[in-house]
C-alpha cells in the first residue's frame, strides 16, 4: 500500500507474513532490507520510472553499493509496518536513501543505503538517466 506523503519522503505500507519471520515469530533481520528495497522501487515507480524499463532501454540498473543498518526493536508476525523513505543526497550516478521501518509510529530498524547506478553491460558506474536525476532533484529535501 503506498501512501500520498510529502514530496520529499515516501511511505510505503508493508504487511508481516509468516515467511518474513525467524522460529521466533520475529522478522528475520535481512528481511528489512527487502522491505526498504520494495519502498525505493515502488517510489520510482510512483515518480514513472520502472527499473526493467531503465534496464532495457537505457542499460540503467541500481545496485546497493553500501549500507549501514541500526535495529532497534522487533517486528512480528501480522505487523502492519510503515517504510519511510528520503533522498539525504543525490549525486551523478549515486542516490543515498535514510529508511525506516516503523510500528504505529514507533522506530524499528532504519538504514542508510548508498544506491549507484550502473551500466548494465560493463557493470561499471554510470550517470543516472536525466530523467530519473531532473525529477530526483525536484523532490529533494
Amino acid at each position: 500500500m503506498i501512501e500520498p506523503t510529502s514530496a520529499d519522503e515516501f511511505l510505503l505500507r508493508v504487511r508481516v507474513y509468516y515467511e518474513d519471520t525467524d522460529a521466533a515469530g520475529i522478522v528475520f533481520y535481512a528481511n528489512y532490507l527487502k522491505f526498504f528495497e520494495r519502498a525505493r522501487t515502488e517510489w520510482l515507480r510512483s515518480l514513472g520510472f520502472n527499473q526493467s524499463e531503465l534496464v532495457g532501454q537505457q542499460g540503467r540498473a541500481f545496485v546497493v553499493h553500501s549500507l549501514d543498518m541500526n535495529y532497534r526493536k522487533p517486528a512480528r508476525l501480522d505487523d502492519l509496518l510503515t517504510i519511510r523513505s528520503r533522498i539525504t543526497r543525490l549525486g551523478r550516478a549515486s542516490i543515498h536513501f535514510a529508511q525506516r521501518a516503523e510500528r504505529d509510529g514507533e522506530l524499528l530498524a532504519e538504514g542508510s543505503i548508498q544506491v549507484c547506478c550502473v551500466d548494465t553491460t560493463q557493470l561499471r558506474p554510470a550517470e543516472l538517466p536525466a530523467s530519473v536525476h531532473n525529477t530526483l532533484k525536484s523532490i529533494q529535501g
